[in-house]
């Protein structure tokens, strides 16, 4: 039998990333790690990962990193907050973790049981 797959949007300097991603292991899953501030997702890809987290863009944001002030985008649309992670990854909240069940901001880092 292999173990589930799953893929971890993952930023190691990130105390619950890293914990999610401990989580992961210890039930037997090996996760593809996509560490997206070195390979930073392009505009496409996330807004379907925001979609298939069931989560709006504005929730995905993360909305205390400096830049946030600095680009004003209290009062961004979805576009403009898809635009600004597209060119500012660190925006991005994490960790995102997808199975096949499904795909979770693992924000507390038990929401990833839900797809495990």
């Amino acid at each position: 039998m292999t173990s589930p797959t799953a893929t971890i949007y993952h930023n190691s300097r990130c105390s619950t990333s890293r914990k999610t991603l401990e989580l992961l292991r210890a039930h037997g899953i090996e996760p593809t790690i996509v560490e997206y501030l070195k390979t930073p997702l392009t505009r496409p890809q996330l807004q379907a990962l925001i979609s298939a987290s069931g989560l709006s863009v504005r929730e995905a944001i993360r909305s205390k990193e400096t830049i946030y002030q600095e680009l004003q985008l209290d009062a961004a649309n979805d576009e403009g907050l898809l635009n600004a992670v597209a060119t500012h990854p660190v925006l991005l909240n994490r960790p995102f973790v997808t199975t096949a069940k499904g795909t979770r901001l693992a924000r507390p880092v038990e929401k990833v049981l839900e797809i495990i």
